[in-house]
């Protein structure tokens, strides 16, 4: 397993973890789009939920090949990178969407740039078959 590989799987469970726990209650969870705070700290939505389910399977699926992880690294991490920057404008329909706080941004460009960075290192590695 490469690096890319292990870096989707990795990140994938973590981001499923994430999508699940933002449904439960007790973490801070909500099932509706009545915004809360995950575990205090981070803004969600039943919407943000669903989409942090959707990139941990995505990245999860994505790591069965080489190939796969570092595309899905670079689509991912570009999207996160450019979502940072969206959370920064303080958009009000992104905001009643996504519930989308200070933490949330940081923690989507610290995302972005690191799975940029295993996509591009992971275009450069030569994988043997």
């Amino acid at each position: 397993m490469t690096f890319a590989q292990k870096f989707a799987t990795g990140f994938g469970g973590v981001y499923v973890l994430i999508g699940i726990l933002g449904f439960i209650e007790f973490f801070g969870g909500t099932i509706d789009q009545e915004p809360n705070q995950l575990l205090g700290i981070f803004g969600i939505t039943a919407v943000h939920n669903v989409v942090h389910l959707l990139i941990g399977v995505a990245f999860l699926a994505a790591a069965r090949t080489h190939s796969a992880s570092v595309m899905a690294s670079l689509v991912i991490g570009a999207t996160y990178v450019l979502v940072g920057i969206i959370g920064l404008l303080n958009i009000q329909f992104v905001n009643d969407l996504l519930a989308i706080n200070a933490p949330d941004n940081a923690l989507h460009f610290v995302s972005g740039l690191a799975a940029l960075g295993v996509g591009l290192a992971g275009r450069r590695t030569s994988v043997n078959a």
